[in-house]
């Protein structure tokens, strides 16, 4: 399935069962904003990279953040004492960011949410005529990651996904080249996170919510269960409900720049073998360990993480791998190198070792690029739009599916299911709780 069929397909999800149909009514499409005008962003999710990709929009002076929302106001309070620093107006507080998208002075939002959130919060913005620049992994389902993509593409609204290295010119040039041919037939790409930072999680107690938190609004959708301090803030993302451990944290970054070069959408199969093996008995549910093979036609792509250890393939913590015939070209967040095949001396002139300058900051270019494609309300021009965010969730949850159901899983694109297989489509589809309802596009 290729990537321009991509959008034309959703069609067949909605006869599939994964887009309810219906009609996105209520929402406004704003005209583009003059060049002169400040742009007022509204901040859901301040803890983590919601704030990382504020504080590089305000790196441009006609940004500014007029509103900020948070279930936790320990942190509201420390990002008004931050952005106080760099700007001199007063944001308004939201504890519930439906009250936010109420607000018409807001032209975009940034979403920095647990990923669980991420699809409903989305949805609810378009629909309220607001740009979003909304954290990778997309969504916590391939359900969900397909119903975002729809609502942008019917509401017009610019959608960026953070999934930042596309803005990376050293990427572009590693597509570029892989593209040429010059590697010769490529059969393998390899992706791949080695996080030798990550050690285990101790298993504690449940305990009482912290003061100023609204645990019932975080927990949202997710499955109610009380308060554990290893399941809130950044370590939300070793547990299922709310996230996919290392395959969609930092899959989908290496997963979207593999499909991008490849020009690929979903595999015909994927089997995925590993588990918890570095530390069986920490708190986490997500494996630590994990490879899982994706096969799409004409080239198999190899996933594999691993906590606890840095050397990765190529020496090299995470990375992107294309292996051609005649050269292999292996691109991550430090440059890019093309490796010559020993029986290929005539290609000796291909070799090469690309390193990204310092003071490159790809963030800052994305986050630039999302405010340009508001400015001329032109979702064409993004690096990351949501479809291509989507793609990359939609690939990495498939690889998950594959480990939690222990099965080989084949997808067919043309009924948006897996084949034969009831436990994997199960997981497919999202699972709304505590009366929060999965939004109708």
């Amino acid at each position: 399935m290729k990537r321009r069929n991509f959008i034309k397909n959703t069609g067949v999800l909605s006869a599939a069962g994964l887009v309810t149909p219906g009609v996105l009514s209520g929402f406004n499409i704003n005209s583009s904003l003059g060049q002169n005008e400040k742009l007022n962003i509204g901040v859901i999710g301040c803890n983590g990279m919601g704030w990382s990709n504020m504080r590089s929009m305000l790196k441009m002076e006609d940004v500014l953040m007029i509103s900020v929302c948070d279930v936790d106001q320990n942190a509201i309070n420390r990002r008004l004492e931050d952005y106080g620093e760099l700007r001199a107006n007063k944001p308004k507080v939201y504890g519930d960011y439906r009250e936010l998208l109420e607000k018409s002075d807001v032209d975009a939002v940034i979403i920095g949410t647990p990923d669980h959130w991420h699809c409903k919060m989305m949805v609810d913005a378009v629909r309220s005529g607001k740009h979003v620049y909304v954290e990778k992994p997309v969504a916590n389902t391939i359900e969900e990651s397909y119903l975002m993509t729809a609502a942008a593409e019917q509401t017009g609204k610019c959608v960026q996904t953070g999934q930042w290295q596309r803005s990376g010119i050293h990427y572009r040039e590693a597509r570029d080249f892989v593209q040429s041919g010059q590697l010769g037939t490529i059969r393998l790409v390899k992706v791949w996170a080695y996080q030798g930072w990550m050690k285990p999680i101790p298993i504690i107690a449940d305990s009482e919510v912290p003061e100023g938190v609204d645990y019932k609004m975080w927990l949202g959708m997710a499955p109610d269960r009380p308060f554990n301090q290893n399941r809130f803030h950044f370590n939300f993302r070793w547990f299922w409900d709310y996230a996919g451990g290392l395959m969609t944290d930092w899959g989908v970054h290496e997963i979207d720049i593999a499909l991008w070069v490849m020009d690929a959408v979903t595999p015909r199969s994927v089997v995925a073998s590993g588990g918890k093996l570095a530390y069986p008995d920490d708190a986490s549910e997500t494996p630590d360990t994990l490879q899982a093979i994706f096969e799409y036609g004409d080239f198999n792509m190899l996933w594999e993480h691993a906590t606890g250890i840095d050397n990765g393939p190529y020496d090299r913590t995470e990375g992107i791998a294309f292996i051609g015939n005649d050269a292999t070209l292996v691109v991550n967040r430090g440059g890019y190198e093309i490796m010559v095949e020993n029986r290929s001396k005539e290609k000796q002139e291909i070799a090469e070792i690309y390193e990204v300058p310092e003071g490159a900051r790809y963030l800052d270019d994305h986050t630039a690029n999302f405010v340009d494609a508001i400015r001329k309300n032109d979702p064409a021009i993004l690096n990351t739009p949501i479809s291509s965010g989507s793609l990359a969730a939609i690939n990495a949850q498939m690889g998950n599916i594959s480990y939690r159901t222990n099965s080989k899983v084949e997808w067919d694109a043309d009924t948006g299911k897996f084949k034969d297989n009831d436990p994997a489509n199960d997981l497919v589809k999202a699972s709304y709780h505590n009366g929060w309802k999965l939004p109708v596009v």
